[in-house]
């Protein structure tokens, strides 16, 4: 609407808002020539400060909406956080492992034929093509099966485990979660399972340390595991087959016993923790029983290092003494007729000495473990060096060994222990020794003695594995 004011004298134009400053309408406005100058000043200076309100209030106005916007994104920014950071533990807990299964006792790779069944019936596939075989049906693959032309064979469960009829473990025949996958070779069948980790554990547990064991030492077995595991699942053992490890000791026994719900639970109640040193997971190497003492990665011949600190030589003992001090394994002695020596260590190191007159231990290294022997003959010596080939020179079969409860043992391929002590006694070598087992890393027996003192798993890896850290 225009409007026109009529006051004496002149008229000159103006220009009329509206209450939001969004319209505006044009007129006169009719002064007396004698006040225009005084008026125009006034009219200017209100239009001006007008302006300058409408420019502060749209300014602020957009602020507001940037910093709204702002604070949107900050609200939303840790939900992405936590996001990537749940899928990234999801795919770490879900992870899978590729093991190959030997035959009976461990002793070949290649089976000469397979045979499976499950109680759920199980689908097969090869190529493109699938099978499906009912409850209760056996399925048997020897080398030259026909499917083997479309490729590899892969069984799985439609509920449950597969059980492989052909093998044999330490409770019969053995089940296993997730895949079964076949491959041909010239000589026979290569079995691999392939599953989850955590999954796998369940099976490497019991099968490692007894499941009648105190929680906190399964618990401190299952973390051990799973460390062992991280570094093996970086790269193939078996790289023609693409496994990662083996079932047997050359890595981790696995599914040699029967699941047990204590080691379940120990994986559970672990799910996802490993062994840290400077925040890279590190290889946990564990074995039966110390000698009330462990010792370092030189009974091997590696040179200490920053990268291996953390396997030292440590007292397994708590505020009454030894941990291990009242386990047969904790002390043993073996009288070996000199013969019966001269002959093994001949055969154990190719070297033929003739009859012994000494073994001597040249050099000892952390907690005692004997680095370094000699053993001199009526034809000569030979030199034995780093726990194992000491061991395994000593070892063999034609003695007794008894552990301290009284107990007798046949001797093995492996002596005891590279912690011992040897004296030649009449026609006798008396050997005094400790603990079973390489002795580097974590006693599996002082965990359960650890355990039942009271100390959590925690506390039992941080003992065994100096410097590390326990966690995701």
């Amino acid at each position: 609407m225009g409007i026109i004011l009529k006051i004496k004298g002149s008229r000159i134009p103006a220009v009329f808002f509206s209450s939001d400053m969004s319209v505006w309408l044009k007129g006169y406005i009719f002064v007396d020539r004698n006040r225009v100058e005084k008026h125009l000043y006034y009219g200017l200076a209100i239009l001006a400060v007008l302006f300058v309100i409408v420019g502060l209030t749209r300014a602020l106005w957009g602020y507001r909406e940037k910093e709204t916007e702002v604070m949107k994104e900050q609200t939303i920014f840790p939900e992405k956080e936590t996001e990537e950071e749940t899928a990234a533990e999801a795919e770490a807990e879900n992870s899978s492992i590729r093991v190959l299964l030997m035959t009976d006792g461990h002793r070949n790779t290649v089976h000469p034929g397979v045979t499976l069944s499950s109680d759920s019936g199980f689908v097969v596939s090869y190529g493109e093509e699938t099978e499906e075989c009912e409850s209760g049906a056996e399925l048997s693959i020897a080398p030259d099966d026909v499917r083997f032309e479309k490729g590899i064979i892969r069984i799985q469960a439609k509920e449950g485990k597969v059980t492989i009829k052909s093998m044999n473990r330490g409770y019969g025949n053995p089940s296993y979660e997730g895949v079964i996958e076949l491959r041909t070779s010239a000589e026979g069948v290569i079995v691999i399972n392939e599953l989850p980790l955590e999954s796998y554990l369940c099976g490497v547990v019991p099968s490692e340390m007894p499941a009648a064991y105190e929680l906190e030492a399964l618990k401190a077995q299952a973390v051990c595991a799973r460390s062992y595991a991280y570094q093996h699942v970086k790269d193939y053992a078996y790289p023609e087959y693409e496994a990662h490890v083996d079932d047997s000791e050359t890595y981790q026994v696995y599914n040699n016993s029967k699941p047990r719900d204590s080691a379940a639970q120990a994986v559970s109640d672990t799910a996802g923790e490993v062994v840290r040193l400077n925040g890279e997971v590190v290889s946990t190497y564990y074995y039966s029983t110390s000698c009330g003492k462990t010792t370092s990665v030189q009974a091997w011949g590696t040179k200490e290092s920053e990268a291996n600190c953390y396997l030292q030589s440590v007292d397994v003992k708590g505020e009454e003494g030894d941990y291990e001090k009242e386990l047969p394994w904790y002390r043993w002695e073996a009288d070996v007729p000199i013969q019966t020596m001269s002959n093994l260590v001949g055969l154990n190191t190719g070297v033929d000495v003739g009859t012994l007159d000494s073994i001597e231990v040249v050099e000892a290294g952390p907690g005692g473990v004997a680095l370094k022997i000699e053993a001199k003959g009526s034809k000569g010596s030979v030199t034995v060096e780093t726990e194992n080939k000491i061991r395994r020179a000593l070892g063999g079969e034609g003695y007794i060994i008894r552990t301290q409860d009284g107990a007798e043992t046949d001797s093995r391929a492996l002596l005891p222990s590279a912690f011992f002590t040897v004296e030649k006694a009449g026609d006798l070598f008396v050997i005094k020794g400790g603990g079973f087992g390489h002795g580097i890393g974590m006693s599996q027996n002082g965990a359960n003695e650890m355990a039942k003192c009271g100390k959590n798993y925690k506390e039992i890896l941080t003992l065994f594995y100096q410097g590390v850290t326990v966690g995701p």
